[in-house]
């Protein structure tokens, strides 16, 4: 359950809108990238200090502000001051554990999402807080770290293909999202694989570590749907059009993601039962082959024992049995052993019971 519950503990007792992070620090230092363009122009700067990007907020084109890195508290208290950001959003951004949302402060619109990775080693799914927000020609986002999933989305801006420099920051934004949602699929595609090849290793040969296996992938799909199960809400609101900041024709667009994330949960939900009834059919594989074992101890003991009673009663130590002075009494109580034996083992058959 470490993955479900960030720390909020370490908040306790502090006043509403304070600058403390809380989560993991992901990275040595804090990077700041700057891309800013129109449909003419384009202009993209590495490894900045955030005072080089307050001469961009009021400038007539777009720009997209990444801060990657976010427990150094002072930048994030600089960008609010300068950008006019309320407390509490601000605590929001260093709060790494807060569910997916989205908050219309008028001038500007804060959405917080969850970014997902798959690692290679091992296939384990981690997750990182992306929270941004955008006015009228400016976005900011937020990372807990360096890697993301926006190199394609860098590169349409660089060479200029779709649409997206002749759109606005509202644009920008959605295609930030998109990005983030298009990756859950990448997710879902991956672990659908896995559900697949774990099917027919159990068919074949359930084992104790095919059990954990799915409980691993249990424990994921719980793991997306907090993730991802809120992020509905969040497009929804936006897709209302509500504030003056997301023109009509980003509207279609956020409704197209939306979409996207409905068949994502659908997915997720689909996944689940599967899963569900993977354990199902581990647990019957396991009692069925236990069955198996029993009926052939029981079939073995029900023939031994009249052999049993046989042998018992003519191991007697008694002075009178007239048998055991016979002179084919031996060979005679193995034919009679071995006939009922027999007899028995075509009987089972019969049955279908072997």
């Amino acid at each position: 359950m470490v993955k479900l519950m960030k720390n909020v503990s370490q908040k306790a007792g502090f006043a509403p809108g304070s600058i403390i992070h809380v989560g993991e620090q992901k990275v040595e230092e804090v990077k700041i990238s700057i891309i800013d363009y129109d449909a003419d122009k384009f202009e993209e700067k590495e490894s900045v200090n955030i005072e080089e990007s307050f001469a961009f907020k009021d400038t007539p084109t777009i720009t997209w502000i990444n801060i990657s890195g976010i427990h150094q508290t002072e930048i994030i208290e600089k960008i609010g001051k300068h950008f006019q950001l309320h407390p509490l959003l601000m605590e929001d951004i260093l709060n790494t554990g807060h569910r997916p949302k989205m908050e219309d402060f008028g001038e500007y619109i804060f959405v917080v999402l969850k970014m997902l990775y798959q690692e290679n080693e091992d296939g384990e799914i981690t997750s990182e807080q992306v929270s941004l927000f955008f006015g009228q020609n400016y976005v900011i986002s937020f990372q807990e770290s360096e890697k993301d999933i926006f190199d394609i989305l860098r590169d349409r801006m660089r060479h200029g293909k779709g649409r997206i420099r002749k759109m606005g920051a509202d644009y920008l934004a959605y295609a930030i999202i998109d990005a983030v949602v298009d990756n859950y699929f990448k997710i879902l595609e991956d672990i659908g694989e896995q559900i697949e090849n774990t099917e027919e290793i159990l068919l074949d040969r359930p084992s104790p570590e095919i059990l954990q296996t799915i409980h691993s992938m249990k424990n994921d799909m719980l793991f997306l749907r907090k993730a991802i199960w809120p992020f509905r809400e969040v497009i929804s609101s936006l897709e209302r059009g509500e504030s003056d900041l997301i023109k009509e024709t980003t509207i279609i667009y956020l409704h197209d993601v939306y979409e996207h994330t409905i068949q994502v949960i659908d997915t997720i939900e689909m996944f689940r039962d599967i899963i569900s009834g993977m354990l199902d059919t581990y647990l019957s594989s396991i009692s069925n082959k236990m069955n198996e074992v029993m009926k052939v101890l029981t079939i073995f003991a029900s023939i031994f024992i009249p052999l049993t009673f046989m042998a018992g009663v003519y191991g007697m130590n008694f002075e009178f049995m007239p048998e055991l002075h016979w002179r084919w009494s031996y060979p005679i109580l193995w034919i009679a052993m071995l006939s009922v034996g027999i007899f028995l083992l075509v009987f089972f058959k019969r049955k279908k019971w072997l």
